[in-house]
Protein backbone atom coordinates (compact mmCIF):
# COMPACT_ATOMS: atom_id res chain seq x y z
CA UNK A 1 0.00 0.00 0.00
CA UNK A 2 1.40 3.45 -0.72
CA UNK A 3 1.25 5.50 1.86
CA UNK A 4 -0.60 9.14 1.62
CA UNK A 5 1.98 11.88 0.63
CA UNK A 6 3.82 14.10 3.30
CA UNK A 7 4.51 17.32 1.88
CA UNK A 8 6.35 19.68 4.48
CA UNK A 9 7.51 23.08 3.24
CA UNK A 10 10.34 24.59 4.65
CA UNK A 11 10.85 28.74 4.30
CA UNK A 12 14.73 29.69 3.61
CA UNK A 13 16.43 32.20 5.81
CA UNK A 14 16.81 34.36 2.87
CA UNK A 15 12.29 35.53 1.91
CA UNK A 16 12.87 36.28 -1.01
CA UNK A 17 13.50 32.75 -2.18
CA UNK A 18 10.91 30.32 -2.60
CA UNK A 19 10.45 27.32 -0.49
CA UNK A 20 11.38 24.63 -0.46
CA UNK A 21 8.94 21.61 -0.70
CA UNK A 22 9.70 17.82 0.40
CA UNK A 23 7.05 15.32 -0.53
CA UNK A 24 7.52 11.10 -0.66
CA UNK A 25 8.76 10.52 -4.17
CA UNK A 26 7.72 8.33 -6.92
CA UNK A 27 9.22 9.09 -10.15
CA UNK A 28 12.44 6.97 -10.30
CA UNK A 29 13.32 8.55 -13.44
CA UNK A 30 13.52 11.54 -12.01
CA UNK A 31 14.66 10.51 -8.50
CA UNK A 32 18.05 9.10 -10.47
CA UNK A 33 18.49 11.72 -12.54
CA UNK A 34 19.04 13.94 -9.82
CA UNK A 35 21.18 11.27 -8.16
CA UNK A 36 23.42 10.70 -10.71
CA UNK A 37 24.00 14.83 -11.65
CA UNK A 38 25.04 14.86 -7.91
CA UNK A 39 29.30 13.83 -7.03
CA UNK A 40 28.66 14.00 -3.14
CA UNK A 41 26.09 10.50 -4.18
CA UNK A 42 26.99 7.17 -3.64
CA UNK A 43 25.78 3.96 -6.31
CA UNK A 44 23.36 2.97 -2.86
CA UNK A 45 21.18 6.65 -3.68
CA UNK A 46 19.82 5.05 -6.99
CA UNK A 47 15.87 4.13 -7.18
CA UNK A 48 16.50 0.23 -7.51
CA UNK A 49 18.28 0.13 -3.94
CA UNK A 50 14.99 0.69 -2.49
CA UNK A 51 13.84 -2.88 -4.23
CA UNK A 52 16.84 -4.35 -2.46
CA UNK A 53 15.82 -2.58 1.31
CA UNK A 54 11.80 -3.89 0.38
CA UNK A 55 12.09 -6.77 -1.26
CA UNK A 56 15.01 -9.09 0.58
CA UNK A 57 14.49 -7.46 4.14
CA UNK A 58 10.66 -6.31 4.16
CA UNK A 59 11.33 -3.33 5.36
CA UNK A 60 9.58 -0.21 4.82
CA UNK A 61 10.96 2.51 2.57
CA UNK A 62 10.39 6.32 2.56
CA UNK A 63 12.23 8.22 -0.45
CA UNK A 64 11.98 11.96 0.04
CA UNK A 65 12.31 14.25 -2.50
CA UNK A 66 13.31 18.28 -2.19
CA UNK A 67 12.01 21.05 -4.88
CA UNK A 68 12.31 24.86 -5.32
CA UNK A 69 9.68 25.45 -7.75
CA UNK A 70 10.01 22.45 -10.12
CA UNK A 71 13.43 21.79 -9.80
CA UNK A 72 14.59 18.73 -7.56
CA UNK A 73 17.07 19.96 -4.94
CA UNK A 74 17.80 17.38 -3.15
CA UNK A 75 16.88 13.32 -2.00
CA UNK A 76 17.03 11.60 1.21
CA UNK A 77 16.01 7.91 1.42
CA UNK A 78 14.97 6.22 4.42
CA UNK A 79 14.62 2.79 5.70
CA UNK A 80 12.52 2.24 8.55
CA UNK A 81 12.91 -0.67 11.43
CA UNK A 82 10.45 -2.16 14.02
CA UNK A 83 12.35 -4.48 15.94
CA UNK A 84 11.74 -6.00 19.38
CA UNK A 85 15.39 -5.56 20.24
CA UNK A 86 16.12 -1.83 19.21
CA UNK A 87 12.74 -0.85 18.79
CA UNK A 88 11.79 1.80 16.37
CA UNK A 89 14.07 3.92 13.86
CA UNK A 90 15.28 4.56 10.30
CA UNK A 91 18.34 4.59 8.76
CA UNK A 92 20.16 6.05 5.23
CA UNK A 93 21.03 3.93 4.86
CA UNK A 94 21.27 0.40 6.25
CA UNK A 95 23.61 -3.00 4.99
CA UNK A 96 25.50 -0.74 3.06
CA UNK A 97 28.54 1.73 3.16
CA UNK A 98 26.49 5.03 2.46
CA UNK A 99 23.59 6.66 2.61
CA UNK A 100 22.15 10.21 3.67
CA UNK A 101 21.09 13.42 2.82
CA UNK A 102 22.08 14.58 -0.70
CA UNK A 103 21.13 18.01 -1.45
CA UNK A 104 22.38 21.26 -3.51
CA UNK A 105 22.26 23.78 -0.79
CA UNK A 106 21.85 23.90 2.83
CA UNK A 107 18.45 25.12 2.69
CA UNK A 108 17.48 21.74 0.99
CA UNK A 109 19.35 19.37 2.93
CA UNK A 110 17.67 21.77 6.42
CA UNK A 111 13.97 20.88 4.79
CA UNK A 112 14.43 17.27 4.03
CA UNK A 113 15.72 16.42 7.67
CA UNK A 114 13.02 18.49 8.92
CA UNK A 115 10.28 16.54 7.17
CA UNK A 116 12.26 13.06 8.41
CA UNK A 117 12.45 13.93 11.56
CA UNK A 118 8.09 14.99 11.06
CA UNK A 119 7.79 11.50 10.05
CA UNK A 120 9.96 9.96 12.47
CA UNK A 121 7.76 11.33 15.45
CA UNK A 122 4.80 10.22 14.02
CA UNK A 123 6.49 6.58 14.15
CA UNK A 124 7.41 6.97 17.85
CA UNK A 125 10.49 6.51 16.50
CA UNK A 126 13.66 7.06 18.93
CA UNK A 127 16.35 8.17 16.03
CA UNK A 128 17.20 8.86 12.30
CA UNK A 129 20.44 7.46 11.71
CA UNK A 130 22.44 9.04 8.79
CA UNK A 131 25.56 7.68 7.55
CA UNK A 132 27.26 10.72 5.56
CA UNK A 133 30.72 10.93 4.31
CA UNK A 134 30.98 14.10 5.03
CA UNK A 135 28.99 16.66 7.84
CA UNK A 136 26.32 18.05 6.76
CA UNK A 137 24.32 19.16 10.16
CA UNK A 138 27.27 20.39 12.41
CA UNK A 139 24.26 20.76 15.18
CA UNK A 140 23.49 16.77 15.25
CA UNK A 141 25.30 14.55 17.15
CA UNK A 142 27.44 12.16 15.64
CA UNK A 143 30.24 9.09 15.44
CA UNK A 144 33.44 8.83 13.99
CA UNK A 145 34.24 5.70 13.89
CA UNK A 146 34.71 4.07 10.64
CA UNK A 147 36.41 5.22 7.64
CA UNK A 148 36.37 4.32 4.11
CA UNK A 149 39.32 2.59 2.51
CA UNK A 150 40.08 4.31 -0.89
CA UNK A 151 42.96 3.44 -3.69
CA UNK A 152 43.57 6.10 -6.18
CA UNK A 153 44.14 3.81 -9.51
CA UNK A 154 46.40 4.44 -12.34
CA UNK A 155 45.84 4.32 -16.34
CA UNK A 156 47.26 1.21 -16.69
CA UNK A 157 47.35 -2.24 -14.84
CA UNK A 158 51.15 -2.35 -15.14
CA UNK A 159 51.53 0.92 -13.96
CA UNK A 160 49.47 0.02 -10.60
CA UNK A 161 51.63 -2.81 -10.16
CA UNK A 162 54.87 -0.99 -9.70
CA UNK A 163 53.51 1.29 -7.46
CA UNK A 164 52.09 -1.65 -5.13
CA UNK A 165 54.26 -2.36 -1.87
CA UNK A 166 56.97 -4.87 -2.51
CA UNK A 167 55.06 -7.11 0.35
CA UNK A 168 51.77 -7.09 -1.58
CA UNK A 169 53.16 -8.20 -4.72
CA UNK A 170 55.20 -11.06 -3.35
CA UNK A 171 51.88 -12.07 -1.56
CA UNK A 172 50.01 -12.34 -5.06
CA UNK A 173 52.73 -13.84 -6.36
CA UNK A 174 52.64 -16.67 -3.55
CA UNK A 175 49.20 -17.12 -4.51
CA UNK A 176 49.41 -17.52 -8.27
CA UNK A 177 52.87 -20.11 -7.30
CA UNK A 178 49.85 -21.75 -4.88
CA UNK A 179 48.15 -22.81 -7.81
CA UNK A 180 45.43 -20.48 -6.80
CA UNK A 181 43.34 -19.04 -9.75
CA UNK A 182 41.10 -16.04 -9.88
CA UNK A 183 37.45 -16.08 -12.07
CA UNK A 184 35.57 -13.52 -13.17
CA UNK A 185 31.88 -13.10 -13.92
CA UNK A 186 28.36 -13.15 -12.87
CA UNK A 187 25.73 -14.58 -10.92
CA UNK A 188 26.61 -17.62 -12.43
CA UNK A 189 29.63 -17.31 -9.13
CA UNK A 190 27.25 -16.49 -6.85
CA UNK A 191 27.18 -20.08 -5.03
CA UNK A 192 31.12 -20.07 -4.57
CA UNK A 193 30.16 -16.38 -3.28
CA UNK A 194 27.75 -17.33 -1.01
CA UNK A 195 29.35 -20.58 0.45
CA UNK A 196 32.96 -18.56 1.34
CA UNK A 197 30.59 -15.39 2.43
CA UNK A 198 28.28 -17.72 4.95
CA UNK A 199 31.23 -19.70 6.21
CA UNK A 200 33.40 -16.59 6.70
CA UNK A 201 30.21 -14.73 9.00
CA UNK A 202 29.24 -17.89 10.88
CA UNK A 203 33.61 -18.26 11.85
CA UNK A 204 32.90 -14.41 12.98
CA UNK A 205 30.08 -14.86 15.25
CA UNK A 206 27.81 -12.39 12.32
CA UNK A 207 24.30 -13.52 11.02
CA UNK A 208 25.15 -13.68 7.68
CA UNK A 209 22.60 -11.80 4.90
CA UNK A 210 20.48 -14.23 3.02
CA UNK A 211 21.57 -15.52 -0.72
CA UNK A 212 18.34 -13.61 -1.95
CA UNK A 213 20.25 -10.40 -1.05
CA UNK A 214 22.97 -10.92 -3.13
CA UNK A 215 21.06 -12.56 -6.20
CA UNK A 216 18.57 -9.64 -5.96
CA UNK A 217 21.72 -6.69 -6.03
CA UNK A 218 23.28 -8.79 -9.11
CA UNK A 219 19.92 -8.81 -10.94
CA UNK A 220 19.01 -4.88 -10.27
CA UNK A 221 22.73 -3.77 -11.17
CA UNK A 222 23.84 -6.15 -13.79
CA UNK A 223 25.66 -3.85 -15.50
CA UNK A 224 27.44 -2.52 -12.63
CA UNK A 225 28.25 -5.23 -10.81
CA UNK A 226 31.38 -7.96 -10.94
CA UNK A 227 31.51 -11.61 -9.17
CA UNK A 228 35.14 -12.81 -8.15
CA UNK A 229 36.25 -16.22 -7.38
CA UNK A 230 39.40 -17.64 -6.23
CA UNK A 231 39.99 -21.28 -6.54
CA UNK A 232 42.04 -24.12 -5.42
CA UNK A 233 41.59 -26.08 -7.85
CA UNK A 234 37.76 -26.75 -7.95
CA UNK A 235 37.90 -25.53 -4.39
CA UNK A 236 36.76 -22.42 -4.01
CA UNK A 237 38.29 -20.27 -1.40
CA UNK A 238 38.14 -16.68 -1.45
CA UNK A 239 35.04 -14.39 -3.60
CA UNK A 240 34.09 -10.67 -3.77
CA UNK A 241 31.32 -8.59 -5.47
CA UNK A 242 32.33 -5.33 -6.57
CA UNK A 243 30.00 -2.64 -7.70
CA UNK A 244 30.88 0.46 -9.68
CA UNK A 245 29.27 3.84 -9.53
CA UNK A 246 30.61 6.84 -11.84
CA UNK A 247 34.36 6.40 -11.52
CA UNK A 248 34.39 4.33 -8.44
CA UNK A 249 34.85 0.56 -7.83
CA UNK A 250 33.55 -0.25 -4.52
CA UNK A 251 33.91 -3.99 -3.13
CA UNK A 252 31.18 -4.13 -0.16
CA UNK A 253 31.42 -7.59 0.29
CA UNK A 254 34.41 -10.23 0.15
CA UNK A 255 35.35 -13.38 2.16
CA UNK A 256 37.93 -15.92 2.41
CA UNK A 257 38.21 -19.55 4.14
CA UNK A 258 40.52 -19.29 7.30
CA UNK A 259 41.83 -22.85 6.36
CA UNK A 260 43.62 -21.14 2.86
CA UNK A 261 44.41 -17.57 3.94
CA UNK A 262 48.47 -18.75 4.50
CA UNK A 263 48.11 -19.00 0.36
CA UNK A 264 46.99 -15.25 0.21
CA UNK A 265 43.70 -15.48 -1.86
CA UNK A 266 42.90 -12.50 -0.75
CA UNK A 267 45.68 -10.64 -2.38
CA UNK A 268 45.01 -12.50 -5.50
CA UNK A 269 41.27 -11.45 -5.51
CA UNK A 270 42.47 -8.00 -5.00
CA UNK A 271 44.59 -7.72 -7.50
CA UNK A 272 42.35 -9.06 -10.36
CA UNK A 273 39.58 -6.05 -9.21
CA UNK A 274 42.10 -4.03 -9.38
CA UNK A 275 43.12 -5.33 -12.89
CA UNK A 276 39.51 -5.23 -13.91
CA UNK A 277 38.54 -2.03 -12.59
CA UNK A 278 41.37 -0.16 -14.28
CA UNK A 279 40.36 -1.73 -17.30
CA UNK A 280 36.87 -0.76 -17.31
CA UNK A 281 38.63 2.88 -16.53
CA UNK A 282 37.61 3.76 -12.96
CA UNK A 283 39.55 5.50 -10.98
CA UNK A 284 39.54 5.12 -7.51
CA UNK A 285 39.11 1.56 -5.80
CA UNK A 286 36.91 1.75 -2.75
CA UNK A 287 38.04 -1.13 -0.18
CA UNK A 288 34.75 -0.67 1.82
CA UNK A 289 34.54 0.92 5.69
CA UNK A 290 36.83 -0.29 8.27
CA UNK A 291 37.34 0.27 11.61
CA UNK A 292 41.00 1.90 12.28
CA UNK A 293 43.55 -0.36 13.94
CA UNK A 294 41.52 -3.61 12.86
CA UNK A 295 42.86 -6.47 10.71
CA UNK A 296 40.96 -5.43 7.65
CA UNK A 297 41.87 -2.07 8.22
CA UNK A 298 45.47 -2.92 7.93
CA UNK A 299 44.77 -5.16 5.17
CA UNK A 300 43.45 -2.76 3.12
CA UNK A 301 46.65 -0.19 3.93
CA UNK A 302 48.87 -2.51 2.62
CA UNK A 303 47.26 -1.70 -0.50
CA UNK A 304 47.83 1.84 -0.51
CA UNK A 305 44.32 2.92 0.34
CA UNK A 306 43.95 6.21 2.36
CA UNK A 307 41.41 6.54 5.25
CA UNK A 308 38.64 9.10 5.00
CA UNK A 309 36.65 9.55 8.28
CA UNK A 310 32.91 8.86 8.14
CA UNK A 311 30.21 10.71 9.86
CA UNK A 312 27.67 9.13 10.87
CA UNK A 313 25.15 11.90 11.87
CA UNK A 314 21.89 11.40 14.78
CA UNK A 315 18.18 13.26 14.54
CA UNK A 316 17.56 11.89 18.47
CA UNK A 317 13.54 11.80 18.80
CA UNK A 318 13.77 10.24 21.94
CA UNK A 319 16.40 10.06 24.35
CA UNK A 320 20.05 11.42 24.33
CA UNK A 321 22.12 8.59 23.73
CA UNK A 322 23.09 7.31 20.64
CA UNK A 323 22.28 3.87 19.80
CA UNK A 324 24.84 1.10 19.58
CA UNK A 325 23.96 -1.87 17.34
CA UNK A 326 27.52 -3.09 17.07
CA UNK A 327 29.22 -6.32 17.53
CA UNK A 328 31.71 -4.24 19.88
CA UNK A 329 28.77 -3.89 22.52
CA UNK A 330 29.08 -6.02 25.12
CA UNK A 331 25.78 -7.17 25.43
CA UNK A 332 26.11 -9.19 22.28
CA UNK A 333 29.52 -10.68 23.45
CA UNK A 334 28.12 -13.92 24.69
CA UNK A 335 25.80 -14.49 21.50
CA UNK A 336 28.90 -13.75 19.30
CA UNK A 337 30.52 -16.20 20.91
CA UNK A 338 27.53 -18.97 21.00
CA UNK A 339 26.45 -18.57 17.37
CA UNK A 340 30.66 -18.99 16.58
CA UNK A 341 29.94 -22.75 17.42
CA UNK A 342 26.72 -23.45 15.59
CA UNK A 343 26.59 -25.85 12.14
CA UNK A 344 26.55 -24.25 9.07
CA UNK A 345 23.32 -24.78 8.42
CA UNK A 346 21.57 -23.77 11.52
CA UNK A 347 23.26 -19.94 10.80
CA UNK A 348 22.34 -20.17 7.00
CA UNK A 349 18.32 -20.35 8.48
CA UNK A 350 18.46 -18.19 11.13
CA UNK A 351 21.44 -15.60 10.17
CA UNK A 352 18.68 -13.38 7.59
CA UNK A 353 16.00 -13.36 10.08
CA UNK A 354 18.27 -12.17 12.40
CA UNK A 355 20.45 -9.62 10.20
CA UNK A 356 17.71 -7.96 9.12
CA UNK A 357 16.88 -6.64 12.28
CA UNK A 358 20.85 -5.08 12.64
CA UNK A 359 21.35 -1.99 10.14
Amino acid sequence: MIAPTIETRVRLQQPSEEPVVVCRAEDDTEWDRFVLAQPAASGYHLWRWRNVFERVFRHETEYLIARRDAEVVGVLPLVWFRTALFGRFAVSLPFVNYGGVVASDPGAAGALLECAMGSGQRRQASHIELRHVARQFEALPNKQHKVAMTLPLCSSADEMWTRLDRKVRNQVRKAEKSGLVAQAGGRELLGDFYRIFAHNMRDLGTPVYSRGLFDTVLAEFPEATHTFVVRRGDLPIAAAIAYRHGDVVEVPWASSLVAYRSLCPNNLLYWRIIEWAVAQGARVLDFGRSTPDEGTYHFKRQWGAAPQLLFWEYALLRGQTLPDHSPKNPRFAGAIRIWKRLPLAVTNTLGPRIVRTIP
